[in-house]
């Protein structure tokens, strides 16, 4: 069920056990969690829930806090702070604002829009090298040293997923960097040639990376 309170509409969830007593819990994701008795009548809950609106006010206001608080995100160099709003359906971002329905949606989001915007890019580069390299497979991974790996075996291009908190001309960086890997399998004085051909710039962005 659903249970509107100021205007918005907040999920319920309802655990019906052989209790004597009722309990109202609020979880990260906004989602009202009501265990009760196995009699107990959506009517009765409703009553429960307009009886204790002081709290839930309370208790969304401090969960909504609490993750907006931590959860100052950077998408391609800018910040963003992340706003809870269960009554939408689609995620969108205003002005320094991503607006989101919760948590897991958030996460579910951000998931497609880094491998959509990886993939955009490496085939672009891809297509820009004039050596001959094979087409590489897009891995992605939290890595806590590297910011990408080039892997000849089976010709793949793992990327860190914490790019996408940088500019794109870093994720270029690394995708290049890569990418020159398929010519040049370590880091000579050769494979830095190459990486230049492409990045001119490669040393600043090794710099900002902090590599």
């Amino acid at each position: 069920m659903q249970y509107e309170l100021d205007g918005k509409l907040y999920n319920v969830e309802i655990v019906r056990k052989h209790n004597k007593n009722s309990y109202i819990k609020l979880k990260d994701d906004l989602t009202i969690y009501v265990t009760t008795n196995y009699l107990a009548t959506n009517t009765y809950i409703k009553d429960l829930l307009d009886s204790n609106q002081s709290f839930l006010r309370r208790a969304i206001d401090s969960t909504t806090k609490r993750i907006e608080k931590h959860k100052q995100f950077y998408l391609f160099g800018k910040g963003y702070n992340i706003k809870i709003d269960p009554t939408i359906t689609k995620i969108y971002l205003q002005d320094n604002n991503i607006i989101v329905k919760n948590e897991k949606e958030f996460n579910k989001w951000i998931a497609k829009e880094i491998k959509r915007i990886y993939q955009e890019h490496l085939d672009y580069w891809y297509d820009r090298f004039e050596e001959k390299i094979p087409y590489p497979i897009l891995k992605i991974r939290n890595m806590k040293t590297r910011w990408g790996v080039c892997n000849k075996k089976d010709n793949s291009v793992t990327l860190n997923s914490r790019l996408i908190e940088y500019e794109l001309d870093k994720l270029d960086y690394v995708i290049i960097h890569e990418l020159s890997h398929f010519v040049h399998f370590n880091h000579s004085a050769s494979f830095w040639k190459e990486v230049s051909k492409y990045c001119p710039k490669y040393k600043q962005m090794r710099k900002d990376l902090k590599e």
